[in-house]
C-alpha cells in the first residue's frame, strides 16, 4: 500500500464541482509537484490532504489512517509565511515545536528549533522579528518551522511564488538539500514549469476546471541530484520542459478562455510563442 492514497476526490459548490474524480499515490520519501492553471482546485486538494478542508466526495488515506482533520503529521507552508509577527524566530519555531512535543523543557525545545534554523541557513538570526526579516528569509522560517515538528508529510503550496527570482532559486536550492538529508514526502503546489522540474520526482498535470481532473501524471526521468545551473544541458530536460508547457497551452484549456478575475484571455499568442 503506498504511503499516500487519493481515490475519488471531488469538491462541488451547489451543482457546480471544482474538481471530480481526483486519485493518485505518494511514495513515502516521493517528491511530487501538482501544476495547473488558477481555479482548477490545487490548493482546495491541498488544504483536503493536510485536513483543512473536507472534500464532498472521496478519501484521503495517509500512512493506513484517514485523513479526518489537521494533524501534526503534516506540515504545510503557504505562499505567505503566516509567522507571529510579535515573535522572534526562535519563538515562531518553538511555538510548533512545544505543540508537538509538550513534555520537552526550554532547552530541550532550544537545541532543537536551532539545528533547523542552521539547516535553512538562518544562523544569527534567532531573535529578530518578522518585520526585520526579508521575504526569502521569512520563508525560510516558514520552512524550518513545517520541517521542526518532522511531519509525515509535507504540503507547500506555491511557497516561492511571491520571492524574486534569484531568493527563490537559493531557497529551491536549501529545499532539495533538506529533502535528500531528510527523506522528506512532500506533495508541492507549483505554476513554475522549470522549479517542477528541479525538485519533483513526478509531476501532476491538471486540466482546467470546472470539473477540473488530473489529466497525467509524468515521471521525472532526469537523473538526481539536479542542479538548476546545468539540468538545461541535459537533452531530457526540453523533452519534459516542452512536453509540459505543451500541456498548459494547448491541452489544459480552451483557447479563448476566463481568467481567474473573469476576463476573457486569448492564449493563442502564447501557443504561437511555444511552437516558435
Amino acid at each position: 500500500m503506498s504511503f499516500l492514497q487519493v481515490s475519488g476526490l471531488a469538491k462541488r459548490y451547489g451543482r457546480s464541482a471544482v474538481f471530480e474524480e481526483v486519485g493518485f499515490t505518494i511514495e513515502k520519501g516521493e517528491f511530487v509537484c501538482i501544476v495547473g492553471h488558477s481555479g482548477c482546485g490545487k490548493t482546495t486538494i491541498l488544504n483536503i490532504l493536510a485536513g483543512l478542508d473536507s472534500a464532498s466526495d472521496g478519501t484521503v488515506v495517509m500512512d493506513n489512517r484517514e485523513v479526518a482533520g489537521p494533524s501534526l503529521d503534516r506540515g504545510v507552508v503557504f505562499q505567505g509565511h503566516a509567522l507571529m509577527p510579535w515573535l522572534s524566530v526562535m519563538s515562531n519555531i518553538a511555538f510548533a515545536v512545544k505543540s508537538r512535543w509538550p513534555e520537552w523543557n526550554r532547552i530541550q525545545v532550544q537545541v532543537h528549533c536551532q539545528k533547523f534554523i542552521d539547516l535553512v541557513g538562518l544562523t544569527g538570526a534567532e531573535h529578530k522579528k518578522p518585520s526585520q526579516l526579508s521575504g526569502g528569509m521569512k520563508q525560510r522560517v516558514g520552512i524550518a518551522r513545517a520541517f521542526a515538528i518532522k511531519p509525515k508529510m509535507l504540503l507547500l503550496d506555491e511557497p516561492f511564488g511571491a520571492l524574486d527570482a534569484l531568493t527563490r532559486g537559493v531557497i529551491q536550492d536549501e529545499l532539495l538539500k533538506i529533502c535528500a538529508a531528510t527523506k522528506q514526502t512532500v506533495f508541492m503546489i507549483t505554476h513554475d514549469v522549470d522549479e517542477a522540474i528541479l525538485l519533483a520526482d513526478r509531476i501532476m498535470l491538471m486540466s482546467a476546471g470546472p470539473d477540473a481532473r488530473i489529466a497525467e501524471i509524468v515521471d521525472n526521468t532526469l537523473d538526481k541530484p539536479r542542479d538548476r545551473h546545468t539540468m538545461h544541458h541535459d537533452k531530457q530536460f526540453y523533452r519534459l520542459r516542452n512536453h509540459l508547457v505543451d500541456f498548459l497551452v494547448n491541452r489544459a484549456r480552451p483557447l479563448i478562455s476566463p481568467d481567474i478575475t473573469g476576463k476573457i484571455v486569448n492564449l493563442e499568442p502564447l501557443r504561437r510563442q511555444h511552437e516558435a
